[in-house]
């Protein structure tokens, strides 16, 4: 079976581990483990008689519950089959533009969708040693021939560093960009205090694109269901490139009651900070590992030693995935990611990592 790009793939762990996929401890994908909310499950099963029948077309009633959440018109929202379809869609339309410009390492996703209309791509690295956490982006060091043909793609919190962009150091490129896609798959990790979301900035701006997923935050990957917030005239052309029913009627009920569970969401961001302090520490002490502090469900963590190596050692000896790096070119095999997960799997983890590291 071939290694997968993305993380989350037990069937692949639980060959190489050599159990059934329900024993293993999975690290690799960023997904919450309090979730998915009882709310969710419950309104799934309230919906099962309606299976025989189509969605909503234009999902009415979940855009106006999501347009609700978000204080804007319903107009302005689009649901989709997770945000990766929503993904491919802003890619069409970069790939019309002289190039993207992306901060790297960035999500593979992305290549994806540019390559697959053969968007021209600019590369803007950020250091990951210096602690100089800027954007890095300067328009002088790429020709702007043509002000305002440009693009920008960017997630925020980054992925895979985990670093928070504050809405500050964002701003400045929707005057100098004709399309600026943020990708903010992370961004309801942080309270509404701290969060640093650009939502509110959409109505201002016809060119800012902000993407957002049910997927991570709510533990619901495999109904795929995310949403894209723009000008109703864009949201408008993307509908006209995609298939009818992109969104499940299971999906679309989860969503909404998901949105609408305060509890959920406060016990998620009471849960978050302590958690991801204890691994961040455990993995500090561990000779050889510098994680990098972040403000999302995971951490990256340099690695003295391989980590695809190490990543097969923790499947054969413990039953544990971790997700390697070496889908990010410029991370390689020096970088390993793993989520933040309750206390009682953070710890087994790192006993874990404790006893291939330092014992062998």
């Amino acid at each position: 079976m071939q290694q997968p790009v993305h993380g989350g793939n037990l069937a692949w762990a639980a060959a190489l581990a050599g159990c059934p996929p329900e024993g293993i401890l999975d690290f690799s994908a960023s997904i919450s483990p309090l979730g998915p909310p009882n709310s969710a499950i419950a309104a799934i099963y309230s919906q099962i008689s309606n299976l025989r029948h189509y969605p909503q077309p234009d999902y009415s009633e979940l855009r106006v519950a999501l347009g609700g959440f978000h204080k804007l018109p319903s107009e302005w929202i689009l649901p989709g089959n997770g945000s990766a379809e929503l993904l491919t869609l802003a890619g069409r339309e970069l790939a019309n533009l002289s190039a993207t410009s992306l901060v790297t390492p960035a999500f593979g996703d992305y290549y994806r969708t540019l390559t697959a209309y053969n968007a021209n791509i600019l590369e803007f690295p950020l250091s990951l040693t210096t602690g100089q956490w800027e954007i890095g982006i300067n328009s002088a060091s790429y020709p702007l021939s043509s002000p305002g043909s440009y693009g920008l793609l960017l997630n925020n919190p980054h992925n895979p560093t985990g670093r928070l962009f504050y809405r500050g150091a964002i701003l400045p490129y929707l005057e100098q960009y004709s399309l600026v896609v943020l990708d903010e798959a992370f961004m309801d990790f942080l309270p509404p205090d701290e969060e640093q979301s650009l939502i509110g900035m959409v109505q201002e701006y016809p060119n800012l694109v902000v993407l957002r997923s049910l997927t991570k935050f709510y533990s619901l990957p495999g109904l795929r269901l995310g949403y894209a917030i723009a000008h109703p005239d864009r949201l408008a052309q993307w509908q006209s490139w995609r298939d009818p029913w992109p969104v499940n009627t299971l999906a679309a009920a989860a969503a909404i009651a998901a949105i609408q569970d305060q509890e959920f969401q406060e016990r998620t961001w009471k849960w978050l900070p302590q958690a991801r302090n204890q691994l961040f520490q455990g993995l500090t002490s561990i000779p050889g590992l510098q994680p990098l502090e972040g403000s999302a469900n995971f951490l990256l963590v340099g690695s003295q030693s391989s980590s695809s190596q190490l990543q097969q050692q923790l499947l054969q000896h413990h039953q544990i995935l971790i997700r390697d790096c070496l889908s990010f070119k410029e991370l390689g095999d020096r970088f390993f990611r793993v989520a933040v997960r309750s206390e009682s799997d953070n710890q087994r983890l790192l006993t874990a990592l404790y006893s291939l590291t330092v014992d062998q």
